[in-house]
């Protein structure tokens, strides 16, 4: 059997499996961030329209695989991923990172949502947000006793009581105690995306004693294969369609 993968992109990961696709497979992106040139795989930029729209795709591009490799909070891409996979007959993997887990001295506290979290964070004064983008939708909502620090891909413009830094990862230990230390942080926010080169802020925070608001995983739809580990997929795709 000809085999031909869609890599839905999102995830560090992904990029190494896309490394590994010859020019028959399909990575795609969501637009979001840089897209890299330098692959022997075709790279697709946009949305399809919904789970209608990727099974429409999937159909007319004769995909025989769809791997999702998407944010684990990208949950309406994942549903739609799984449902587009069933409705053009096809298997559906999905890599999913483990979610990161408290450790000794950790003060995490979850929260289920953005209005769980503004009211959890009404004893704090000076938040790190590490949601991405989310946080820009909410910056005239900034109480007055409070100064945000936001970080996310791409450097944007706040207010004055928010500064945005553009950064992307792996970050490192000595860089995080350096950003907590000069921005005086008392809360961390984040996700938990199970990421190891986003985990040294948690390491800083437990260093530090810094409380850290965890934003919920959504749930995310059974697939045909899920994997935990980029190892264990990419030696599973070793030997589908042979």
């Amino acid at each position: 059997m000809n085999r031909r993968i869609l890599l839905l992109g999102g995830v560090t990961e992904a990029l190494a499996i896309a490394r590994q696709l010859g020019p028959e497979h399909v990575y795609s992106l969501a637009g979001i961030g840089r897209v890299p040139h330098d692959l022997t795989c075709q790279v697709r930029v946009g949305g399809y329209g919904g789970a209608e729209g990727l099974a429409s795709y999937l159909r007319e591009a004769g995909i025989t695989l769809l791997i999702d490799a998407t944010h684990p909070y990208a949950a309406q891409i994942s549903r739609n991923a799984a449902a587009a996979a069933q409705a053009a007959g096809i298997p559906c993997w999905a890599l999913r990172r483990p979610a990161w887990r408290a450790q000794p001295g950790d003060d995490w506290r979850e929260v289920k949502d953005w209005a769980g979290l503004i009211e959890a964070l009404r004893p704090f004064r000076r938040p790190l947000f590490t949601l991405g983008r989310e946080p820009l939708q909410h910056l005239d909502d900034i109480p007055p006793d409070q100064f945000w620090t936001l970080r996310a891909l791409e450097a944007c413009v706040g207010n004055d009581r928010c500064e945005v830094i553009g950064a992307r990862g792996p970050f490192q230990l000595e860089g995080e105690r350096a950003l907590f230390a000069r921005r005086d942080i008392d809360v961390l926010v984040s996700k938990n995306s199970g990421s190891v080169a986003t985990e040294p802020k948690l390491e800083v925070a437990r260093e530090l004693g810094v409380p850290v608001l965890i934003l919920k995983r959504p749930a995310l739809p059974g697939v045909d294969r899920e994997y935990a580990s980029l190892d264990a997929l990419t030696a599973a795709l070793d030997g589908f369609g042979d």
